[in-house]
């Protein structure tokens, strides 16, 4: 069977993957398909830089803005309807672009993973996020860490959700999440990646990170932050960058300016966590994207570099 071709447009935040993903789709005829683990939630436009209806330029993006912020969504759910949208896209002669930072979710698709269905046990899950408040997200990461090191060094303590999730497969199967990630990786992927990372030096990309979190302030992230903080039942939104830094601010604990510093802080720190995860991939071809090339011959790079390898999986 012919593997489908697909050109993945990874890398950390603030390093320009919108732009370069929408000017490949429009010289290439191709769609977008988002790898985001938090712009699938509807709301969260400005924390998580989803890009306006401007910068897609009327080119489709797929699995962005659908999904209420307290429904779950596992890596399972992303890797099944992106399968899907894939084989939508290819159906019409269009090229599939994935574009996000969230390494599980790409290498979970490109690999084709598969996942063991398994039981949910929410009266566990609601033990362990109690456990969570009382003592802590690094407690249930230590937790993990002791039957599952492997899971637990690919995790920060932040993303509690995949924690608490990696916690309840291995109560309800007896089976490890990376175990399991191992024997679901014996099917051949059906898809020939083309993967592309926009390269910069740390301090060029630090310098960009934290100018993109002043141009939040700007367009109203303290404002988009106090409404989701409002509601409760959102412990997602209560996780994701560029709000729980801001919430000593929200509740009168804090001046604004060391909150935005720490978000500053985090953000880079999540940037560098995304550095780490994509340099174990091979076949990631880099693009230097500093040192004065302008936009214009990035993009022609990557159209060049795209041309090679369709030309070597014919």
């Amino acid at each position: 069977m012919d593997k489908q071709f697909i050109v993945v447009v990874c890398g950390p935040t603030a390093s320009g993957k919108t732009a370069l993903s929408v000017e490949l789709a429009k010289r290439l005829s191709g769609e977008i398909i988002s790898a985001d683990s938090m712009q699938i939630y509807r709301g969260m436009n400005i924390a998580t830089a989803k890009p306006t209806k401007e910068e897609k330029q009327g080119i489709p993006h797929y699995l962005m803005d659908f999904l209420d912020p307290h429904d779950s969504f596992s890596v399972a759910d992303y890797v099944k309807a992106a399968h899907g949208i894939i084989a939508d896209i290819a159906a019409r002669g269009k090229l599939p672009i994935i574009t996000g930072g969230t390494g599980l979710y790409i290498s979970s698709l490109i690999d084709n993973l598969s996942f063991e269905e398994t039981e949910c046990d929410y009266a566990y899950r609601d033990e362990l996020r109690k456990l969570a408040q009382e003592k802590g997200n690094g407690f249930l990461l230590g937790m993990l860490r002791e039957i599952d090191s492997e899971t637990a060094e690919k995790l920060h303590e932040n993303n509690l959700n995949r924690i608490i999730r990696a916690l309840e497969v291995y109560k309800t199967t007896g089976k490890t999440m990376s175990e399991q990630q191992r024997l679901s990786r014996l099917a051949p992927s059906p898809y020939e990646p083309c993967m592309i990372q926009l390269d910069y030096d740390r301090e060029t990309l630090y310098d960009r990170i934290n100018r993109r979190v002043d141009i939040m302030l700007a367009e109203g992230l303290v404002e988009e932050a106090r409404q989701f903080m409002k509601q409760s039942d959102y412990p997602t939104a209560a996780q994701a960058i560029g709000y729980k830094e801001l919430m000593p601010y929200l509740k009168g604990e804090s001046p604004l300016t060391p909150c935005v510093e720490r978000l500053k802080q985090e953000t880079r720190k999540y940037a560098k966590r995304q550095l780490t995860w994509f340099r174990r991939d091979e076949r990631i071809h880099y693009i230097k994207a500093d040192g004065g090339k302008n936009f214009s011959q990035i993009v022609d790079e990557a159209i060049d570099y795209i041309g090679s390898v369709r030309n070597k999986s014919k």
